[in-house]
């Protein structure tokens, strides 16, 4: 079976969680539907990194748009040799996971630190528009009673968290799926090059010998 037909299936994966992450980033932007906080920069500064458009979004796109060609793009080899289109394909496959490794772990750690950081919002104990969960490393989630400070957007600790934790579990998913595409490929091309050499292995000289009566 061509390799391409395992890693097609991981690629449809990372197309759906790519798009996914698309639409929970731009919902970042507009907080209970509302376009003015942003056009204001009234936003946290993680929420402005692009982190899940970019990061999640396009960079998990490219291996994703590879896995899904590999079903069909190597099968044959190149100059009708197969072990030169499986080794091409490997190749390939290895640097788009790690491009794509690359890109949900930057999703994955900005997610992490836009939880703990807190949303950007108007405090009622600041009188003014700050990031008032700052201090709290982290401690406000498990708090819901100080959620009620952040008095404008309505709501906005409930969206950020919301949004954040979705984006945290998908690019840790994206991360796992090239991680593990990654190894795959190595072990199966050191495997591969392994049974290549064990084809190819000169024949003893009894078993010669044997065949030429």
């Amino acid at each position: 079976m061509c390799f391409g037909r395992c890693a097609h299936f991981v690629g449809y994966k990372l197309l759906v969680l790519a798009l996914l992450c698309f639409v929970a980033n731009i919902l970042l932007y507009f907080p209970n539907g509302e376009t003015r906080y942003a056009s204001q920069n009234h936003l946290s500064k993680y929420v402005e990194c692009l982190h899940c458009i970019i990061g999640g979004g396009l960079l998990v796109l490219v291996p994703a748009l590879v896995f899904i060609r590999l079903e069909h793009a190597h099968c044959h080899g190149c100059c009708d040799h197969e072990h030169c289109g499986k080794d091409w394909a490997m190749l390939a496959s290895v640097a788009a996971a790690a491009l794509g490794i690359l890109g949900s772990g930057y999703c994955f750690i900005i997610s992490a630190l836009g939880l703990s950081y807190g949303p950007y919002c108007y405090s009622n104990a600041h009188e003014s528009w700050c990031s008032p969960f700052t201090d709290s490393s982290g401690g406000y989630l498990l708090d819901h009673s100080c959620w009620s400070d952040c008095q404008e957007p309505h709501n906005v600790v409930q969206w950020n968290v919301t949004l954040f934790a979705i984006l945290l579990i998908l690019s840790g998913i994206e991360l796992i799926l090239c991680t593990i595409q990654v190894i795959k490929c190595c072990v199966g091309g050191v495997w591969g090059t392994c049974c290549h050499h064990e084809e190819h292995r000169p024949k003893s000289s009894f078993h010669n010998c044997f065949h030429s009566f």
